[in-house]
């Protein structure tokens, strides 16, 4: 059977079925498909799940650190790790559902659940239909990727899919990846009890962050008791009776760390490997990614690929905003741009990390010329009060523009935070905007006129 369209959605993550709703309701007679969960990556087994369990680790170590601030509770603190599995699951439920419904009682949007693949460049086969359409947008996100460890096929391990199913405490946890994904659940299991090792090739966690940021990063992990190896070449694995043995160094045998249970948290991959796109003529990159120009039009003409699957952003909000650029485009007459957008992401362990624009690494690699702005957490009242100290503050401008070109915040409300500065980099704005702005007392916020007032020729 074939049915013609004017346009068709694949994938149900967050471009997905903001931009079919649109199109639905622009009068286009549209169809969106989904393989499997809706809601995609972040409301199934990203953002909103993690951010649940993240928020159930807090309560705990709140509930551990109660003493400090007067508030006395009688006996340890003990975790029931199939409640919080059961309150995250009701969360993702709640999110998932709701997409589903959301689609299902569109008007003009037709849902197919099933595998789509390509016949040709404006047509898509599920289960056993024909779809063609005019007008074609892929969003099929990615999935963990699986690294080629030597022994990882003889030893069970978990990736940041299968963690959400975890009903019980890990006695051991062992994480292969010093970023995100590694560096969230590293915390949260050991707020939940494991013991927590965490295993980064690299010389640094999170790499791409200024060495101020990695080693404050490393610093509070320590502070909690996580264990963290650096530099861990040539890493194999193998069972070791009930427990899993990652071999650290092949130069001298080496040293090695035993655990209960294996997290590979080392990075994505599109999911764009079985959905036929030979057949559709549509160019991928080395990597599995679906080229795409500065407005998400692939090589095909009318196709157009947004969310994880074009190497274009990594998260939730470039995955929405790729909705955005496209429905502007599309529908209102706009030209919006992908390289319009500035880099901007958090990484949510306590305290979060909030970063938007350049690193002080990649300003410095630029030549021009900057000042540059720090503030401890320690000298923040806000944090004081809250018992919250660990991080800083951090802020580069140009010396001739006085435009804000980037931003770190590793501390209480860092997440929240940045968004303050954000706004006044999209502006186009001197930091001077910010500098002489009133904000409210006692916040975070507030210290960061005072750090503006503060700056530094960057040495």
């Amino acid at each position: 059977m074939t049915t013609k369209f004017d346009a068709v959605i694949i994938g149900t993550g967050q471009a997905g079925p903001s931009l079919a709703a649109r199109l639905a309701g622009a009068g286009m007679n549209a169809a969106i498909i989904e393989r499997k969960r809706f809601g995609g990556t972040c409301v199934n087994n990203g953002c909103i799940p993690t951010k649940a369990l993240v928020a159930s680790a807090q309560a705990a170590r709140t509930a551990e650190r109660a003493a400090e601030y007067g508030v006395r509770i009688d006996g340890p603190v003990r975790v029931d790790m199939k409640a919080v599995k059961a309150r995250k699951d009701a969360i993702v439920r709640r999110s998932n559902e709701g997409v589903e419904k959301w689609l299902k009682s569109t008007k003009n949007l037709t849902v197919y659940e099933g595998h789509a693949r390509f016949e040709s460049s404006h047509a898509v086969r599920v289960n056993g239909d024909l779809l063609e359409a005019d007008k074609i947008f892929i969003n099929v996100g990615g999935r963990a990727s699986r690294p080629p460890l030597p022994g990882l096929d003889e030893v069970g391990f978990l990736d940041n899919s299968s963690m959400m199913e975890v009903d019980f405490l890990p006695e051991h946890l062992i994480v292969v990846g010093g970023s995100y994904i590694g560096l969230e659940f590293g915390q949260m299991y050991r707020r939940f009890g494991s013991e927590v090792t965490i295993v980064e090739k690299t010389s640094r966690l999170i790499s791409r962050e200024d060495e101020d940021v990695t080693d404050a990063v490393k610093s509070i992990l320590e502070n909690e008791g996580v264990s963290i190896r650096l530099s861990a070449e040539c890493l194999t694995v193998e069972k070791r009776g009930d427990k899993i043995a990652i071999r650290l160094d092949c130069q001298s045998g080496g040293s090695e760390v035993v655990g209960s249970h294996l997290l590979l948290a080392v990075g994505r991959v599109p999911n764009t490997d079985d959905l036929g796109l030979d057949k559709a003529g549509i160019a991928t990159d080395r990597r599995g990614y679906i080229v795409v120009d500065d407005e998400l039009k692939t090589n095909v003409p009318e196709v157009w690929a947004l969310g994880d699957c074009n190497g274009k952003g990594a998260f939730t909000h470039t995955s929405y905003n790729d909705y955005e650029i496209v429905a502007a485009n599309l529908l209102d007459g706009g030209r919006r741009r992908v390289s319009d957008r500035i880099e901007t992401y958090g990484l949510f362990i306590d305290p979060p990390l909030g970063r938007a624009g350049m690193t002080e690494a990649q300003v410095r690699a630029s030549g021009r010329k900057a000042l540059v702005g720090k503030r401890p957490m320690t000298r923040v009242s806000r944090a004081i009060e809250k018992g919250e100290t660990q991080g800083f503050m951090k802020i580069v401008v140009d010396a001739e523009t006085k435009e804000i070109l980037g931003a770190a915040i590793l501390g209480v409300g860092g997440d929240e935070v940045i968004h303050s500065v954000l706004d006044v980099m999209y502006a186009k704005a001197p930091y001077t905007v910010i500098q002489n702005a009133m904000h409210i007392h006692p916040t975070v916020t507030e210290l960061i006129p005072t750090m503006l007032g503060e700056l530094k020729p960057m040495e």
